[in-house]
């Protein structure tokens, strides 16, 4: 029985030698073994890195406008210099004042640096085509929608639901208006004019900012602005995009005026699109749930 035991142990060795004789010989030198591949492994990504870095850039702005500083971010990094063009891809209804301008004139500085076009994917209105224009071309899709140029602010009047549940609400201001806009009872003529004034000179910086950027005429502002919807035909009509195609078309002209002959784009991160997307998700809910809010 011993002896047959020694026969195949003998012939399990045999058949096993070369995966036996490599294991020692990596555990013999698996610190110099791995130190190779590190170097190997650097070397080769560095060599990538050169070979095929990024010279175009997207940048997405989708869903309600709440905040800039991730867009913002990614401006920034459009900024270096291997990236000689910026294709600005929005499908967005809008949303806050001080973001979307932040945006805008985020924009207007890359643009003075390298040609930027904003793609019209879906949505272009009031603050996502206040973020658009100073790009050097708009380019919107045939079905997407364009426009709203103007400014609201709304609110509750939670008053009858509070004395229905005996609920009352109390107050200590200075200040004339420093309760305008509360949910709690109807506005007074004084602070509907407040408010007012608060809007109308915010949509007079929109419809100044955007014939400038547009090059159109601040007294036709009736035809152009007005919070008017358009589609993309019309827009282009009126002077609020320059052309109606597709992603191709917009792709193609920014390579021509970036003067890139072999585009290569650089790549989002999936974890970072993933993140992303379940925070506008949330976004657009929570903005659902909201209001007394001043919006584009």
């Amino acid at each position: 029985m011993e002896k047959h035991t020694n026969r195949l142990k003998e012939f399990l060795s045999q058949i096993f030698w070369p995966l036996t004789a490599l294991l020692e010989y990596l555990q013999k030198y698996s610190k110099g073994i791995l130190l190779l591949l590190l170097l190997l492994l650097l070397f080769g990504l560095s060599q990538k890195e050169v070979m095929q870095k990024p010279n175009l850039m997207r940048i997405d702005l989708k869903g309600v406008i709440l905040e800039s500083k991730e867009l913002l971010a990614n401006i920034e990094e459009a900024q270096k210099p291997n990236i000689k063009g910026v294709l600005f891809v929005i499908d967005s209804p809008g949303g806050g004042v001080a973001p979307s301008i932040e945006i805008a004139y985020a924009i207007k500085r890359l643009q003075a640096k390298k040609p930027v076009i904003a793609y019209a994917a879906g949505t272009l209105a009031s603050g996502s085509y206040y973020a658009s224009i100073w790009a050097n071309q708009i380019i919107a899709n045939p079905g997407s929608t364009v426009g709203s140029i103007g400014v609201i602010f709304e609110g509750a009047n939670l008053q009858a639901l509070l004395q229905k549940i005996g609920v009352a609400p109390q107050v200590v201001k200075a200040g004339k208006y420093k309760e305008v806009g509360t949910p709690f009872r109807e506005w007074t003529k004084e602070e509907r004019e407040e408010l007012q004034r608060l809007i109308t000179n915010t949509y007079q910086q929109f419809i100044t900012d955007v014939a400038k950027a547009r090059g159109l005429d601040l007294k036709k502002e009736q035809e152009w602005a007005q919070a008017h919807i358009f589609t993309a035909k019309e827009a282009q009509k009126v002077g609020l995009i320059d052309r109606v195609g597709t992603i191709y078309e917009a792709k193609t002209a920014l390579q021509k005026l970036a003067k890139v002959k072999h585009p290569r784009w650089k790549r989002e991160d999936p974890f970072e699109k993933l993140m992303r997307r379940v925070s506008q998700e949330g976004a657009n809910l929570l903005v659902s749930l909201l209001w007394g809010q001043k919006l584009f």
